[in-house]
């Protein structure tokens, strides 16, 4: 059997292996995809012998750096679009409770048996008189073609190796949408623990490329039916569960939550790829648990079930490692994602559906997204007024930002020139005038312009000025 070789980058590798009698070999997913009959620039290559002595020679043919990796024998180099690492040939030794591999050079059937799953567990050689031809020592393409995750040895022996293979699997599991084998399910849920012992940031990147796929639900599943979830996200895995009150002659139960968010999460990936979109829907019902009610005669309650989970994401994001720059965002997406559904009734102010758009700023489609994907009733007619009645407030939300000039909205009087105009310094007082004035623009009390805005500063400044030593205000941006 044999794959395509006609990247021009590996040729040139290939070229150049050749002339110095090297053995190499392509691995990995590199061989699968090609198999898959998919695109791949993140290239993986196998040595017999020296692989960072290669790795440099790669990095001067094509006028680039290798990143060297001395520990763990490896090296990367970048070439154009292409990520190419390089390997020697090795075996991987863990003590039971570490994190890090002992290496030693091995040969290629050690190599490939170290591997995580049989579809990356075949190799294609770059040797001129071999281009392209497979070594597939655990039937790794006939797993493919059953679209199977599969480990080349036991489960147990594999996971045990490197617990981060668990999150893999329900990562590949997703991204292949590939089943995974019985006895593997099971080897994960007996030792679901030990991926404790794993570092933050792998659990997190692997979490992260689970939310990047088609159906993110296919991945997350796998995480919670075989316990992982407890550990790698224990406020995700307290969504799931039904609760069931018998209230007179009634019955009330709720959905189960988590199974809900799941269906949610798989509906917004429909429409955007942004991930943290996706993390905020993930997180958009978090705390439904901590602030669930049981009400007599009206049923079950979820009252600031927002505003709660808003309040968990720096801590989440903190225990995570997530990048902080997107807190700001998921806070305000599970924070604003019950509020287009109470601006519907024809009676609402245009200050409500000011502020709506203020609060969620340049993310305001975002919100309407995700609204959208919150709808998971099996009821047609009942869906079909859900979204139009988000089409209505969203139509109301456009009039009101073009109209009054919202976008990026803040006070037309800069706090420069109140501090001139108050004769003071920066102060509280100073935040509190620029507050009132975009109160007054909010509730329609004076147009979102300069010259309205200054005379309303000017008419109030003195009173404005004693209340700002103590009154509260909330402050924006």
């Amino acid at each position: 059997m044999n794959i395509p070789i006609h990247d021009p980058v590996l040729l040139r590798i290939a070229a150049l292996a050749a002339e110095q009698g090297k053995e190499i070999y392509v691995v990995g997913g590199y061989v699968r995809d090609a198999l898959m009959h998919r695109d791949r620039t993140d290239i993986d290559i196998t040595v017999v012998g020296d692989a960072l002595a290669f790795a440099n020679d790669v990095a001067k043919l094509f006028r680039s750096k290798a990143v060297v990796y001395e520990r763990f024998r490896t090296a990367m180099v970048p070439i154009g679009d292409h990520h190419v690492e390089f390997v020697g040939t090795r075996v991987e030794d863990y003590e039971p409770g570490s994190r890090n591999p002992i290496v030693r050079e091995g040969t290629l059937e050690d190599d490939l048996r170290r591997r995580d799953f049989t579809v990356n567990a075949m190799a294609a050689s770059l040797h001129p008189d071999r281009l392209g031809q497979v070594v597939d020592l655990f039937d790794g393409a006939a797993d493919v073609q059953r679209r199977l995750l599969r480990t080349p040895l036991d489960p147990i022996v594999t996971m045990s190796d490197d617990p981060l293979r668990m999150m893999r699997a329900a990562r590949f599991a997703a991204q292949l949408e590939f089943d995974i084998q019985p006895v593997v399910l099971e080897a994960m849920s007996s030792m679901a623990d030990r991926i404790t012992i794993v570092a933050q940031e792998r659990l997190t990147d692997e979490f992260l490329k689970i939310l990047a796929t088609r159906r993110p639900s296919i991945g997350l599943a796998v995480l919670y039916e075989t316990g992982l979830m407890r550990y790698v996200f224990p406020e995700v895995d307290r969504l799931a569960g039904v609760d069931l009150v018998q209230d007179g002659s009634r019955e009330f139960k709720h959905k189960d939550v988590f199974w809900h968010t799941l269906k949610v999460v798989d509906n917004v990936s429909e429409m955007s790829e942004n991930v943290w979109l996706r993390f905020a829907t993930l997180m958009h019902d978090v705390a439904k648990p901590r602030t669930k009610r049981f009400v007599d005669g009206h049923g079950w309650t979820f009252h600031g079930h927002e505003d709660v989970g808003a309040r968990w994401q720096e801590k989440i994001f903190r225990r995570m490692k997530l990048p902080m720059q997107h807190l700001a965002y998921v806070e305000n997406m599970v924070r604003l994602h019950q509020r287009p559904m109470m601006l519907v009734d024809d009676g609402v102010t245009d200050s409500a559906i000011r502020r709506l758009a203020v609060q969620a700023g340049d993310a305001i489609d975002d919100l309407f997204m995700l609204c959208r994907a919150d709808v998971t009733t099996r009821n047609p007619k009942r869906a079909e007024r859900y979204l139009r009645n988000y089409d209505v407030v969203q139509a109301k939300v456009k009039d009101v930002l073009e109209r009054d000039q919202l976008r990026a909205f803040q006070s037309p009087i800069r706090g420069e020139e109140i501090m001139e105009l108050s004769a003071l310094g920066p102060c509280r007082q100073i935040g509190y005038m620029k507050w009132m004035i975009e109160e007054a623009i909010l509730d329609g009390q004076i147009a979102n312009n300069y010259d309205e805005a200054r005379a309303y500063l000017l008419s109030h400044l003195d009173v404005w000025k004693e209340e700002g030593k103590s009154a509260p205000f909330a402050r924006r941006g």
